[in-house]
């Protein structure tokens, strides 16, 4: 998992507040997106992205102020990741195509435990359903 994260912290530190806004323009179809996810193998996958989804909105917006912009660039990192069709495993391989997108949403998570847990907490929202696991 050692690279994984290596690899999320390193695009991590190519998101830029400009980068933000322009993945927060696109949220709203990227939602839609990722809810059509069919990935029974990894069951917490769309959960995760819409939670992180509304993490970055929320924090971008001003709603949410406490998120740390390392936590946000992660996340948003992890949605592009998330959203673009080809990766480490195309997506287009049944089942396996989505198994990059979930070891990069969950180094996210991961990574940043302590500023989701707590956004989580403020939101109402159940940190367990937002699980790190698969």
């Amino acid at each position: 998992m050692a690279e994984v994260a290596e690899f999320v912290n390193h695009g991590a530190a190519t998101i830029t507040p400009s980068v933000v806004e322009q993945v927060v323009r696109h949220l709203p179809h990227w939602k839609l997106e990722f809810s059509q996810i069919n990935a029974p193998q990894f069951p917490h996958l769309v959960d995760q992205l819409e939670f992180l989804a509304n993490a970055v909105e929320d924090a971008a917006d001003g709603t949410y102020k406490n998120l740390p912009f390392y936590a946000m660039a992660h996340a948003t990192f992890a949605l592009i990741y998330a959203h673009k069709k080809f990766g480490i495993i195309p997506d287009s391989l049944m089942d396996f195509g989505k198994a990059d997108d979930s070891v990069v949403v969950r180094a996210a998570l991961i990574q940043n435990q302590k500023a989701f847990e707590l956004y989580a907490a403020v939101q109402g929202e159940d940190w367990s359903k937002v699980t790190s696991r698969p």
